[in-house]
């Protein structure tokens, strides 16, 4: 089995599949939070909040860092630069791949246009009058 994708973008991408990691990252791209509040804002169990920031971590990105009796959250300095570099060269590959069965589409189209008139061309045979 052929593996194509690198180790940290599938942790990434794993990361990023779930609704509420994306939505912390949105919240930690505003300001910096506590583990607590995070929980508080998304009505859910402080355990559940340490799951979700504990995939965020391994990804790389979020960082957490124990303040007093607080472990605080922020974005990871790795940011989602090879994640969108693959993101971009499957969807130019998609566009290509697009353009090239509008392409064909097309062609296929002047064809049924120009029906009547390939009719005649050689190897055709012409109708006998009779």
């Amino acid at each position: 089995m052929v593996q194509c994708v690198t180790p940290s973008l599938d942790l990434s991408f794993a990361a990023l599949s779930d609704a509420t990691r994306r939505g912390v990252l949105e919240q930690l791209g505003r300001a910096d939070a506590s583990i607590t509040s995070l929980a508080d804002k998304f009505h859910m169990t402080l355990t559940g909040m340490k799951k979700h920031i504990a995939v965020l971590e391994r990804a790389g990105l979020v960082v957490t860092e124990k303040v007093g009796r607080v472990r605080a959250c922020r974005l990871g300095q790795r940011g989602l630069v090879a994640e969108a570099e693959w993101i971009e060269a499957h969807r130019k590959l998609f566009e290509a791949r697009f353009d090239a069965l509008d392409k064909i589409i097309l062609e296929m189209k002047q064809e049924e246009e120009d029906g009547p008139a390939n009719e005649s061309s050689p190897g055709c045979a012409e109708p006998h009058g009779g």
